[in-house]
């Protein structure tokens, strides 16, 4: 069955850097895109970054333009999420997320404060 492992997550102070990994399983990687995305508390979810399916082509929320890269290693079966300039409020729960396939990780907390 698919699987989406995420991690990479933790405590980080403003303006720091975390690199967050998801590991695939049970489907074709290389065939399909792949998201990121976030839920703050008290918030819906909302769309991060996607990486299509041979990583050529990327598209990022306004609020992380510059600061976050979406990448993927296909010989790997793994995207990333490498964020810079980390601020408080990118403080939530990263998720990865396959659209055509409807599912999701089980989520990796970043937690940006000083």
């Amino acid at each position: 069955q698919v699987q989406l492992v995420e991690s990479g997550g933790g405590l980080v102070q403003p303006g720091g850097s975390l690199r967050l990994s998801c590991a695939a399983s049970g489907f074709t990687f290389s065939s399909y895109a792949m998201s990121w995305y976030r839920q703050a508390p008290g918030k819906e979810r909302e769309f991060v970054a996607r990486i299509s399916n041979g990583g050529s082509g990327t598209r990022y929320a306004d609020f992380v333009k510059g600061r976050f890269t979406i990448s993927r290693d296909n010989a790997k079966n793994t995207v990333y999420l490498q964020m810079n300039s980390l601020k408080p409020e990118d403080t939530a729960v990263y998720y990865c997320y396959v659209r055509q396939l409807g599912s999701w990780g089980q989520g990796t907390q970043v937690t940006v404060s000083s």
